[in-house]
């Protein structure tokens, strides 16, 4: 990348807002990391605790969804074992931003799971957590899958998602949530 690129991705990020960005595959390592790098900036800017345990919250459970779904696959093409993870200052507002590929048979399912939790209110999720925390985790499993309950719960606003196509095979799915 020349060097008059990289200032002009720094005033883009600058514009948007954006605090924090990784592009790159998720490790347990980079995963806590970034985590203490957002949790040092929040803190240095003097954001409310209550706030920046929803962002930090959110980040964990964005990024350990992300990581736990690409540890059981095995894509053909290498930086498809990537992700992006990023956070953006909207006003008053954090917005906690990720996308990974998926495999288009694992799209309806997903997305099937989204339209449940938006259709939820604030009591409709804290009633979905508790049932679904009482779960066991089926053999092979990653989690008792609460964690979109919970960044749906800890949002200030709905969830939003996109699902782009990648090809025949393969989507590029984005999950948005604002705190």
């Amino acid at each position: 990348m020349a060097m008059h690129e990289l200032i002009r991705l720094k005033e883009e990020f600058t514009e948007k807002g954006i605090m924090i960005c990784f592009n790159g595959p998720f490790s347990h390592s980079i995963i806590e990391e970034i985590g203490n790098a957002v949790r040092r900036r929040l803190e240095g800017e003097e954001v409310r605790k209550d706030a920046i345990m929803d962002v930090f919250a959110v980040y964990i459970e964005q990024t350990q969804n992300v990581k736990n779904y690409l540890a059981g696959k095995s894509f053909p093409v290498k930086n498809f074992n990537s992700a992006i993870i990023i956070i953006a200052r909207m006003g008053g507002k954090y917005a906690i931003s990720s996308g990974n590929v998926i495999e288009k048979t694992d799209t309806a399912a997903l997305v099937d799971r989204l339209e449940r939790i938006q259709r939820l209110d604030r009591e409709g999720l804290k009633r979905l957590y508790k049932e679904e925390i009482r779960h066991e985790v089926p053999p092979g499993g990653t989690g008792a899958g609460v964690g979109l309950i919970e960044i749906a719960r800890r949002a200030s606003e709905k969830l939003s998602y996109v699902i782009d196509e990648i090809d025949e095979t393969y989507n590029f799915f984005s999950l948005t949530a604002v705190i």
